[in-house]
């Protein structure tokens, strides 16, 4: 059984339906298991965010859509007892649009957010992505969505050593 999901999406434009690129972090028995990562054709060519992680409309115009890619993956979000995100109210909003976007209901499977696990467990400020994994010595290409994902991943983990519960996350609004 899966402890948890960590994921990322990286998004072409404003659009929260606008996923270029989007990777899972499996844990299980405490340890990352398996990954999971796909480039993602965005449904405008808009490519807005080029300058932050690198991913061009040459890189995605062939690749599936959103559409394709959730039947491989809903099963696996649907049976986590929950996901994890760095930001997750922005990952969240993306799972949820993507999926309207393409006709399927979001999953109800709960969010639980790194920025606010390192806030309460370290007292970190600023809590960025880079911050947390420099902080915990945690290698990083940041928007990649593949360590991204595992660098939350090995967030929640570390977090969970120290005494942090994500339990209190869940149930609470994001």
């Amino acid at each position: 059984m899966t402890d948890f999901i960590a994921l990322d999406f990286e998004t072409a434009d404003n659009g929260r339906d606008s996923a270029c690129s989007l990777a899972l972090a499996l844990v299980r028995n405490g340890k990352i298991a398996d990954t999971w990562y796909r480039l993602i054709r965005p449904p405008r060519q808009t490519m807005l965010f080029t300058h932050i992680h690198g991913i061009t409309w040459d890189q995605v115009k062939d690749q599936p859509d959103f559409g394709h890619f959730w039947p491989e993956i809903r099963g696996l979000i649907s049976e986590a007892p929950f996901l994890v995100a760095h930001n997750a109210p922005f990952d969240k909003g993306v799972l949820a649009e993507c999926c309207r976007a393409y006709g399927y209901p979001a999953p109800l499977t709960p969010f639980v957010c790194t920025v606010r696990a390192a806030r309460e467990v370290w007292n970190l400020r600023p809590t960025k992505l880079p911050d947390v994994c420099r902080f915990l010595a945690q290698p990083l290409n940041h928007h990649d969505a593949l360590s991204d994902a595992v660098a939350c991943a090995e967030i929640l983990l570390a977090a969970r050593r120290d005494g942090y519960d994500p339990a209190r996350q869940l149930g609470s609004p994001q």
